[in-house]
């Protein structure tokens, strides 16, 4: 239970601290941090809570990220449902904190926006059905490659946190014209259902695109971050004399070879 209780919390912070921002601090008088302040917001919140839970859970955070891990060989199936169910709690959870912090100011109303994703009329720069769509799937395509690639055992080790905080920002940097940036169901659904009937409406896309994007960029990693084994020679000591055997050197490691989760990942 506690890795479902890390994905909770995980959860939890990354829609506070990214839709937080963008609700309560994006559009703030004369001190408002706008578009740059709300992307490096998310891609704060996932660095963090990589170090603070990615030994515990793997720090996912995002169905479409525990999708993938699953696709490129990294997670277990039996594994998927519930962390899915924890991350969407904890979404909404927060969703609802979130909601009841920004209610407090006059004026407020969730129909807004409240930071939901949208495309047409409730794209923050009018963008298509189509437009969201492909902007969607390509993100989270690139997002899993990054994890992929940067929790990969041939990887530098301990720097997996921050290039997958700062490529959550730049994915924001790009996208948040075209939908306000998804590229997780479970955000998406956090605030969606406080937004309004529109965005409960358009979400099935913010689910669809993610979770696609995601099985691409496993699949490619696979074929890109594939190694051949490669024969090592061992010098093993046998009867007076030395034999050589072949020992296979395989590439990458999955997320629970030797009954570990991935560390640390978003």
């Amino acid at each position: 239970m506690k890795i479902y209780g890390a994905e909770f919390l995980g959860t939890f912070w990354l829609v506070m601290g990214g839709c937080g921002s963008a609700v309560l601090a994006a559009a703030f008088p004369e001190l408002g941090i706008g578009l740059h302040g709300v992307a490096l917001a998310f891609g704060l919140s996932v660095l963090t809570m990589a170090y603070a839970i990615g030994h515990i859970s793997g720090c996912h955070l995002n169905p479409a990220v525990s999708i993938g891990l699953w696709a490129g060989g990294r997670f277990p199936a039996q594994e998927l449902f519930p962390y899915i169910v924890a991350q969407v709690a904890g979404g909404i959870l927060a969703g609802g904190v979130l909601y009841a912090i920004a209610s407090g100011a006059p004026g407020f109303d969730s129909a807004n926006g409240f930071a939901a994703n949208g495309y047409g009329d409730h794209s923050p720069g009018g963008y298509s059905l189509l437009a969201g769509l492909l902007s969607e799937v390509v993100m989270t395509t690139f997002f899993l490659l990054i994890i992929l690639g940067v929790t990969d055992q041939r990887a530098p080790k301990g720097f997996a946190p921050v290039a997958i905080g700062f490529a959550l920002t730049l994915i924001h940097l790009i996208s948040i014209p075209v939908t306000n940036t998804s590229v997780n169901p479970a955000r998406s659904t956090a605030v969606a259902v406080f937004a309004g009937d529109w965005a409960v409406g358009q979400l099935w896309l913010f689910w669809i695109a993610p979770i696609a994007g995601a099985l691409l960029g496993a699949a490619l990693y696979r074929v890109i971050g594939a190694q051949a084994p490669v024969s090592e020679p061992v010098d093993v000591p046998a009867y007076g004399h030395v034999e050589r055997r072949q020992r296979q050197v395989r590439g990458s490691g999955g997320v629970r070879e030797q009954g570990q989760h991935l560390r640390p990942g978003t």
